[in-house]
């Protein structure tokens, strides 16, 4: 029986491709910066800004000094521009996100999150509409672990105070989650309904067939047992 639901962020109850976007491509444009230079060392540190090791301004800073070309102006372009696009995807939550999470709740489920998050997404995430309904939240920025790391499904699991078995897990499947969350003993499934918005190369996961899917938010509380 399922007692818990557990969701990603990003490509799952929100989506980055909603109206501005700014991936390391814009950056690199607006900055002056060649793509590829500016790609492998942003890169390079996308797991210490993920665990709190750098918030955006200071990986910026220490990005653009590694590539010789280091000013305040480029840090505060970049990093305003990320809070615009941010403020598109949260400003545009799907009524249905909401609605799911609230239906979850209301049918006595506990829901939680594990997302994979820099500082200013953190910012975001915490004052945004759908925090509330979280009885848990592990950020990575917060956490020091990123996914696919197993520590985080087992600190989701005993603060939610429910057994692996009784956890569904909702993800893109990025970061290797969906796997992370099957060896974690939880019922992973692949939501989909984000898929075609993405482009390349910044398609978080391909479909992958050895999942359960869901192609909508309603499909969710089917795997939960609140719909047949």
């Amino acid at each position: 029986m399922i007692k818990a639901v557990i969701f990603d962020m990003f490509e799952t109850l929100v989506t980055l491709f909603e109206g501005r976007t700014y991936f390391g491509e814009d950056i690199a444009a607006d900055t002056g910066v060649d793509p590829a230079a500016f790609r492998k060392e942003w890169h390079a540190i996308e797991n210490d800004r993920s665990i709190g090791k750098y918030t955006i301004k200071e990986g910026l800073e220490l990005t653009f000094k590694r590539l010789g070309v280091y000013s305040e102006d480029k840090v505060k372009l970049a990093a305003s521009k990320r809070w615009e696009a941010l403020g598109d995807t949260f400003n545009a939550i799907p009524e249905r996100s909401i609605e799911l999470l609230k239906k979850l709740k209301e049918n006595g489920l506990k829901v939680g999150l594990i997302t994979n998050t820099f500082s200013d997404e953190r910012e975001f995430i915490r004052n945004c509409s759908l925090f509330p309904y979280f009885d848990v939240a592990l950020i990575s920025f917060e956490q020091g672990i990123c996914k696919p790391d197993r520590e985080l499904f087992r600190r989701m699991k005993e603060q939610l105070g429910v057994k692996p078995e009784e956890c569904l897990y909702v993800g893109d499947g990025g970061s290797k989650e969906l796997y992370a969350a099957r060896e974690a003993g939880m019922h992973p499934v692949q939501c989909t309904w984000f898929h075609e918005r993405a482009f390349e190369p910044h398609i978080p996961c391909a479909i992958l067939d050895e999942f359960d899917h869901a192609d909508r938010q309603e499909d969710i509380l089917r795997y939960a047992g609140i719909l047949s």
